[in-house]
């Protein structure tokens, strides 16, 4: 197998991810490093057929792509670190292998002579902070994770050079890695979002007919519907300020969201499972988006402020990075009643025609530049070492 490649970048690239059982952040980031580099091949523990990826170089999988352990993450858990030393890139002639990673994949076993580099969404959470996923939080995992620990670091130490999605990611990756990092944000497809200057115009009768029924002014909480989301402070500063309140999403904690709006003291609507152009409609009719998690990175709070739309996030985690308290929204302490409503107060006040342009630091261009410019410097480094 051979990779094409053009004048911007000089070395055939295998790329490598977890998995791709959807189109989500980690996966995004992915796809976009390969698309940086013209015929690049990719290589993950498997790939669901409904999802679609661009470029012309191969995809492999691994023997975790076949049943009955193909998309069944728990399952397949005890055997990842053991499957990324037995896979196509031990001999896949390529000079450089770059690994986008949360979980395992930085385990991934090369070619004698071959340039390793890490794209590091954040080392595992649950087995390095148990405490902010809910996967580490059994006893089982807990022992597995103390395990675990040793040899995830050592995997670490194998990399050439490591980049991190974020500040909060990189101080992560030095406390339990060791290892420096240089930080590089993920891509949000600004240009996109901001060619259309009203999106409303762009959903179909049905989803136009749900926009109108909605308060004028409100606050909009969006994401996938999971306890560590804390989507339940979204209701909460709604009742601080007595706005209404937009919650946009599906998932498990749908009923529990549904069951604390009921007995909330502002109305509370939920809009499941919105298509991307009805999401950016709700970004750009928001008053404010409150984004209360403790995130690695998050993209959504980079959409709403391509959108123009102040942002209300935690002021731990990867999301005060992209919110600027006082220019592009504010930060505010978690379950802190006083701080929520002085965030909701100090964003919605804020002079909204500026806010846009910040979100250009995060842009897909910006970020293929970066990419492209990390690898070969740092396949250089490795040249001269």
């Amino acid at each position: 197998m051979t990779s094409q490649h053009d004048d911007n970048f000089e070395v055939p690239t295998l790329v490598v991810h977890e998995w791709f059982a959807s189109i989500g952040g980690s996966e995004n980031v992915a796809a976009a490093i390969r698309e940086s580099i013209p015929g690049s091949e990719l290589l993950c523990l498997w790939r669901e057929s409904t999802v679609s990826l661009q470029g012309s170089g191969a995809v492999h999988q691994t023997v975790l792509a076949i049943p009955p352990f193909r998309g069944r993450k728990i399952l397949s858990l005890p055997l990842m670190p053991f499957v990324w030393r037995w896979t196509p890139a031990r001999t896949h002639p390529a000079r450089v292998v770059v690994a986008s990673c949360h979980l395992f994949a930085h385990h991934v076993a090369v070619a004698k002579g071959t340039i390793k580099l890490l794209y590091v969404h954040t080392p595992a959470r649950y087995i390095w902070e148990p405490d902010h996923d809910g996967r580490g939080s059994s006893l089982t995992a807990r022992i597995a994770s103390a395990v675990l620990k040793p040899l995830d670091k050592y995997r670490a130490q194998e990399a050439d050079g490591l980049a991190a999605n974020s500040n909060f990611v990189r101080e992560r990756i030095k406390r339990v890695w060791g290892r420096e990092a240089q930080t590089i944000y993920p891509p949000v497809d600004v240009r996109e979002i901001q060619a259309v200057p009203d999106w409303s115009i762009q959903l179909s009768a049905d989803e136009r007919d749900l926009l109108q029924q909605l308060p004028k002014d409100f606050l909009l909480g969006a994401s996938r519907l999971i306890p560590y989301k804390r989507l339940d402070l979204v209701i909460r500063g709604g009742e601080l300020t007595g706005m209404p309140v937009v919650i946009a999403g599906s998932g498990p904690e749908e009923r529990a969201l549904r069951a604390l709006s009921a007995k909330a003291t502002v109305p509370v609507h939920f809009v499941k499972g919105p298509s991307n152009s009805l999401l950016r409609a709700l970004y750009q009719r928001a008053g404010v988006y409150v984004f209360p998690p403790v995130e690695d990175f998050g993209i959504m709070p980079v959409e709403a402020i391509a959108c123009g739309t102040p942002v209300v996030a935690n002021r731990i985690g990867g999301a005060s990075e992209s919110v600027i308290d006082g220019v592009t929204g504010a930060h505010f302490d978690a379950d802190d009643d006083q701080s929520l409503l002085n965030a909701i107060r100090r964003a919605s006040s804020l002079d909204r025609s500026g806010i846009s342009l910040h979100a250009n630091k995060f842009s897909r261009q910006r970020f293929q530049t970066e990419i492209t410019e990390w690898i070969n410097n740092m396949s250089a480094t490795a040249d001269v070492n």
